[in-house]
């Protein structure tokens, strides 16, 4: 094959070396592969690249010389050194090896040109679609601004996503021993360093000369206030650094250097961004590395991204028959593994520009929270890394909250899922909440067995608080004809029968959601069909503006204040049933574009009178009916509010009016807000995945210091622990799991070897708190060969001792 090579980066010069030796191995001809790269041999932007040791292992596996060759260079680390607020908090065990770039771009120049790779340097590469006319296959890995991609964005449609902080890469002859996040408080606010060691070789002989890679960053309102924006005012020449800039940096972090110097290389203020390509190719041309994305330098992605996308290449040209074949299951096959890198990235990239939010934290809390800020490294991963380190976090929990009082018995260390909380008067015995599920199986309202035994169930399986579903305040305020109410003396009775077997038999409270369909009322079953409207026996719908939820809806009547003061009398009315019922918390349900929440979000909230148009003005009914209840509501009863923090589109509440709602709400007396998202709108498009609502209610617990419950694809009791130990939330509430599993908080308990008071098996169900043995095991076995005295007369006498 012809194969051109735009870019002479890490990915571009492995891809050539790894293509070329696999042709080798395969016994015919040598590719014919050239690469061309406009910088000089010497060039470099960057100091030190980071490689796990997965990646390294599949670099070894890959080209043994290679790997060789960058291991003799590293510096290798297992600790990570938080400094902040005074003191150093260090977790271990974790993995890492580091090398100059330029001896990283030595090692593959070299390997290339040994495999026969023609390398141009300080040459700028043929437009790529001149190159398509006369080579088998063009790999564009022409980084972060890639001309390539440029060129055929119709095809690559490309999205470039650029950060609010700004940063600097520099170096230090100050050598770290360990991975460095140093935070650093300012007149001008937080700024933060990443900093880690590596080796570079000295350019006349071969001697290690150790430096360390030393990144500033912070925010950009950091950045102006501090001045650093009329200090990098100026246009700066290629290659050039900012070294005003730079001096202020050795001033401000003078402690940290201790009399060392930062080193430039091209070093000057960028900000960071995220580039997506929903294709990856374009006829036989093809994208590698950061030209087809990049992933924050947090989590040390960059150059590790681009060196498996080159493998996987190589791997795809050698195995596929065709070229067409081979890049589409090289992007197949790279597309899942870059998107869940991005996904962390995008978690860490976030964290670190909200820092500001967790600067009140203490030290240990503040330190786990930058450990597992991308989600990947969790708190059971923790543990198996450093259970010390671990260890000591729990005390250091335990501690904290008995010193909060948020429960009567003395301090004692178990997993935080297990740590009670306390809300006013209510103290619950750990932090797992069963989330309310509409469960469609009522009678006219009428909550009944199925009611029972669902909620009972899981109160017996230790979750420490159990949410109704919503329980309708009219009978035209229900969702569909099987949705619950609390309009009616029967539904008060039954549901103080299910408050009194769960009080009677678990030590869980249980809580009474209320809510009223608004828009979204009269509609099927949700088995028969999501929020489609019901094909006879329809009821009116209202909300705060005649907009429909879809088109298929119907329109609502439009409220008239008459109408909003009955609502609001229902809405009080049902919450005195709950408390007569024995209820121990009540939650409003302001979210999902149910009626309190379609006058909060402008996506169905047009009016022009007080109550729409700015979010002070959206939010009044919905504080007025909280108002409302909260004055007859048991004063020592908590009461949470149920929040839709963003709708998922352009023009509706967003995560900033998240922010102000939960702080309009926690101003009016509400005792903690209980964090979801979209459902607003049919046209939403959430960005799903592993605890995606999470960050939400991490948001506004620590910006508005009012306790959260977060929700949203929390599916283990690792990510409980972890969302509760680093301070997201205060409580998981959690939905399908509950449904696969109704015992799963005591099961999470078994499985984390923890037997206690947030925990407790049913008496009656003591006897299966231990898991059962599944099937045959491996057990002892019994002893079938026979072992012959060697002492014995073998002619006359033989014996044999087992």
């Amino acid at each position: 094959m012809r194969i051109a090579v735009i870019g002479g980066g890490p990915g571009g010069l492995y891809f050539a070396a790894l293509a070329q030796q696999l042709a080798a191995h395969r016994g015919g001809a040598a590719h014919e592969i050239t690469v061309w790269e406009r910088n000089a041999p010497d060039d470099t932007f960057g100091f030190g690249v980071v490689f796990s040791d997965e990646t390294l292992g599949g670099i070894e596996h890959a080209d043994r010389s290679i790997y060789e060759a960058m291991e003799a260079e590293f510096a290798r680390w297992d600790d990570i050194d938080v400094h902040y607020r005074g003191e150093v908090i260090t977790s271990g065990g974790h993995g890492f090896a580091a090398m100059s770039r330029v001896g990283l771009l030595d090692i593959l120049r070299g390997r290339a040109a040994h495999l026969g790779v023609r390398v141009h340097m300080l040459a700028e590469a043929p437009p790529a679609d001149e190159l398509a006319l006369r080579y088998d296959l063009v790999v564009a890995a022409d980084g972060v601004n890639s001309a390539t991609r440029a060129k055929f964005a119709d095809t690559f449609r490309p999205t470039l996503d650029a950060r609010r902080c700004h940063y600097m890469w520099l170096g230090t002859d100050l050598v770290f021993d360990a991975f460095k996040f140093y935070v650093v408080q300012t007149p001008w606010g937080v700024m933060q360093i990443h900093g880690y060691p590596y080796d570079r070789p000295h350019s006349g002989g071969d001697e290690l000369a150790p430096l360390s890679t030393f990144i500033v960053e912070m925010h950009e309102r950091v950045w102006r206030t501090a001045g650093f924006d009329r200090l990098a005012a100026r246009d700066f020449a290629p290659g050039e650094s900012d070294l005003a800039s730079i001096h202020r940096c050795e001033e401000l972090f003078a402690d940290i250097l201790s009399g060392h110097r930062l080193i430039a290389n091209n070093s000057r203020w960028i900000r960071f961004t995220t580039v997506r390509n929903e294709s990856w190719r374009h006829g036989n041309v093809v994208l590698l590395g950061d030209a087809a994305h990049t992933a924050h330098f947090s989590i040390g992605s960059g150059t590790k991204l681009a060196m498996e996308d080159a493998l996987a290449l190589a791997a795809c040209l050698h195995e596929q028959v065709a070229v067409d074949d081979a890049l589409v299951a090289y992007e197949a096959e790279r597309r899942p593994v870059v998107l869940s890198t991005q996904r962390a990235a995008q978690a860490s990239l976030e964290w670190f520009e909200n820092l500001g939010q967790y600067v009140h934290q203490e030290p240990p809390q503040f330190a786990f929270n930058i450990l597992t800020r991308s989600r990947r490294v969790t708190y059971d991963n923790l543990r198996l890394r450093d259970r010390e380190f671990v260890d000591r976090l729990d005390e250091w929990f335990a501690a904290s909250e008995a010193a909060r009082g948020v429960r009567p018995e003395p301090a004692d260390v178990r997993p935080p899922m297990f740590q009670p909380f306390r809300l006013r008067a209510l103290t619950l015995p750990n932090r797992v909440v069963l989330s309310a599920m509409d469960m469609y199986t009522a009678d006219d309202g009428l909550p009944a067995d199925f009611h029972l035994v669902h909620l009972g169930s899981k109160a017996l399986g230790g979750a420490g608080l159990v949410m109704t579903e919503m329980a309708c305040v009219s009978r035209a305020g229900r969702i569909s004809p099987g949705c619950t109410g609390m309009y009616d003396d029967q539904h008060e009775a039954s549901w103080a029968r299910v408050v009194d077997f769960v009080h009677t038999y678990s030590p869980a409270k249980v809580g009474l959601q209320l809510g009223h369909s608004g828009r979204k009322g009269s509609t099927k079953l949700m088995w028969e069909g999501m929020d489609e409207p019901l094909p006879a026996g329809n009821w009116e719908v209202v909300g705060p503006s005649p907009i429909p939820y879809g088109p298929a809806n119907q329109i609502p009547r439009e409220l008239s204040r008459d109408d909003m003061a009955e609502i609001k009398d229902q809405f009080v009315a049902a919450a005195q049933r709950g408390a007569r019922a024995g209820f121990d918390l009540l939650e409003l349900h302001c979210a999902h574009g149910y009626l309190l929440s379609s006058f909060i979000t402008p996506v169905s909230n047009r009016r022009s009178d007080e109550y729409g148009g700015p979010l002070a003005n959206r939010l009044r009914y919905p504080l007025e009916v909280f108002d409302a209840v909260r004055a007859v509501w048991p004063s020592e009863r908590p009461m949470t509010v149920r929040i839709s923090a963003t709708d998922w589109v352009p023009g509706g509440v967003d995560g900033d009016e998240a922010v102000d709602i939960a702080r309009a709400f926690a101003e009016h007396d509400a005792d903690a807000i209980d964090v979801s998202s979209g459902q607003t709108t049919p046209e939403a498009r959430p960005a799903f995945g592993r605890s995606y609502q999470t960050p939400f209610a991490d948001r506004i617990r620590n910006e508005v210091r009012i306790a959260t419950i977060a929700v949203g694809a929390i599916s283990s009791w690792d990510d409980v622990n972890s969302i509760i130990l680093a301070g997201r939330a205060d409580l998981c509430a959690l939905a399908r799991v509950h449904l696969y599993d109704p015992a799963w908080t005591l099961h999470a308990a078994a499985e984390q070897d923890y037997a206690g008071l947030g925990a407790p098996w049913p008496v009656q169900f003591q006897a299966g708190s231990r898991r059962p043995q599944a099937g045959r095991t491996d057990g002892p076995r019994p002893r079938l060969e026979l072992v012959r005295d060697p002492t014995a007369d073998q002619t006359h006498h033989r014996r044999w001792n087992p």
